[in-house]
């Protein structure tokens, strides 16, 4: 007779618990990945990249660690989007607030972005979807090193128009209209432009990255690591298009395929509400007419 071994066991008991856990996630992600095209994809989807450095304090690891997780997490999500139909992807890699951070930390932080650009840049898979590549935000504050990544990259790249992927870096929303504003006033002192020229669509094409390039308004936002606030992330491009919202519990590294997933659920939810919302005043509108028409008939028969 085997001796009884606990240890063995309980081995056992893991492997077939997750087996059983990845055949159902597995069933449970292909049916949102066929749900979500039975209805519109969302065209724009910017993301918030939240929760690197909690997600490594609760595994009492190291920030740098929490960010290279995420980073892997990153380039499955870019993976994801290409694959669902996304056409453009704005991630929050670094704010201008976050210079406040230690200088080790920030040191690391643009080592690291530095690196899955270059590769990114050698990924025969960027050049084969055609994918374009652009930074926005305030290049001047950043080392000379990342810049010189950051211009290889985007030039390579800058013909591609099947998949645009934004990477917002020494970026603040408030500060990009800022630089769009002065940027129009000193077109309009030198005579490139007239006041009257100025509406809210020249604003736009004034914003990160270049004049006559901006980033495109925003369908969908995705934050991570439980906080419900968007923290001056593009705010000309989401609150002029009323994009929906989406906030999500597990920090950056822990972002799965089924979150974004939920997340596009949440966007076909809204859009859907949007349309009846609308298609309901529209048939008030009507009911109006028609009740406001068939009482001047009535009107027209009772003076003849």
């Amino acid at each position: 007779m085997v001796p009884w071994n606990r240890g063995i066991f309980r081995a056992g008991f893991r492997f077939l618990r997750n087996r059983i856990f990845n055949v159902f996630y597995n069933e449970y992600e292909r049916r949102l990945g066929t749900e979500i095209h039975n209805s519109e994809i969302p065209h724009h989807i910017a993301v918030i990249m939240d929760g690197n450095r909690r997600y490594a304090g609760q595994l009492g690891k190291t920030r740098s660690f929490g960010h290279s997780m995420g980073a892997e997490i990153t380039e499955k999500v870019i993976e994801w989007c290409y694959e669902i139909g996304v056409k453009q992807l704005t991630l929050y890699a670094f704010s201008t607030e976050n210079f406040q951070r230690s200088e080790e930390e920030v040191d690391g932080l643009f080592n690291l972005i530095n690196e899955k650009f270059l590769k990114i840049y050698s990924d025969p898979r960027t050049h084969e979807k055609e994918m374009q590549v652009r930074v926005i935000g305030d290049k001047s504050k950043l080392p000379i090193f990342l810049n010189e990544s950051i211009e290889k990259i985007e030039k390579a790249t800058e013909n591609y128009r099947k998949f645009h992927l934004n990477v917002a870096i020494a970026y603040g929303g408030r500060q990009d209209i800022i630089q769009a504003v002065c940027d129009i006033a000193d077109c309009i002192s030198s005579g490139k432009l007239s006041l009257d020229e100025v509406d809210e669509n020249l604003i736009s094409r004034h914003l990160y990255p270049a004049p006559g390039v901006s980033v495109p308004n925003v369908d969908l936002i995705i934050r991570t690591g439980g906080d419900e606030r968007i923290s001056n992330f593009l705010p000309w491009q989401a609150n002029g298009s009323e994009c929906a919202t989406y906030f999500c519990a597990p920090f950056w590294p822990e972002f799965r395929k089924i979150d974004l997933l939920r997340s596009i659920r949440v966007y076909q939810a809204r859009k859907s509400e949007k349309k009846q919302e609308q298609s309901y005043r529209v048939s008030k509108v009507i009911n109006f007419l028609e009740i406001r028409n068939h009482g001047e008939k009535h009107e027209e028969i009772g003076q003849l």
